[in-house]
């Protein structure tokens, strides 16, 4: 089997009560079945560099709480070395804000979406166009994934092909190229962490209009979502080398 490690590209931390948890690189490797030695994390945000892509497998980019219409000095440094990684060919996943990153960086439009906050666990729709991709194809139609933002991708980059949305966004999931992949959803969100979530957001649900315990009471296990995560790391070994 490839043992190449895969780079987690960290740009923000979970909300504080949800810290004792550990951050979402320890999330996201634990859910796509990453043993420690096969994820190598920069925290890209707290300033650290970018390596080399030689060697790695593929990179997979958390969520954050920032906005990538902030334009940080991280972040666009990001987008580039993300861009360059894109038309080199390197398998690429984008998590919520890294989906974000990913559609702005291959020149995609991200701004607040105008209907506001989408959180909890929301019914994904899959297009037909999801149907031959690698990291959908023969999932449900229909299938629950965990989502908690603000900003979304208003625009998917020329020449990118949008496979999910839901209800509230358009554009849940992106695929550029054959090997770069934007996910708005959480794949490596359990149950327990979107609660977390919700109560952590509660007074800004609540100002919004919206009610936390429902929201709460509605949340369920997603393993239809955390599939495409598992696959991704799956797929990216496939192509590693060739």
């Amino acid at each position: 089997m490839n043992s190449a490690p895969f780079l987690i590209l960290e740009t923000g931390q979970p909300v504080a009560s949800m810290r004792r948890h550990r951050g979402f690189p320890h999330w996201i490797r634990v859910a796509a079945g990453l043993e420690r030695d096969q994820a190598v994390t920069v925290n890209v945000e707290a300033g650290q560099a970018l390596p080399s892509r030689e060697g790695f497998a593929g990179t997979i980019v958390t969520g954050s709480g920032a906005m990538v219409t902030d334009r940080a000095e991280w972040s666009e440094r990001s987008a580039a070395w993300l861009r360059e990684a894109a038309h080199a060919g390197m398998p690429l996943l984008g998590i919520c804000y890294g989906h974000q990153l990913l559609a702005h960086a291959l020149g995609g439009e991200v701004g607040d979406h105008p209907q506001g906050r989408e959180m909890g666990t929301v019914a994904l729709e899959l297009h037909d166009t999801a149907g031959s991709d690698p990291l959908f194809a023969g999932l449900p139609p229909r299938f629950g994934a965990q989502a908690t933002h603000l900003q979304t991708v208003l625009r998917a980059p020329d020449g990118a092909t949008v496979l999910a949305r839901s209800v509230h966004d358009a554009c849940h999931a992106f695929r550029w190229g054959d090997r770069a992949w934007g996910v708005q959803f959480h794949p490596e969100f359990s149950a327990t962490h979107m609660r977390g979530y919700v109560r952590a957001r509660q007074d800004a649900l609540r100002n919004e209009g919206r009610c936390p315990k429902t929201i709460v009471g509605d949340i369920a296990a997603t393993p239809h979502a955390r599939r495409v995560l598992r696959r991704f790391v799956h797929h990216a070994r496939g192509l590693h080398g060739r």
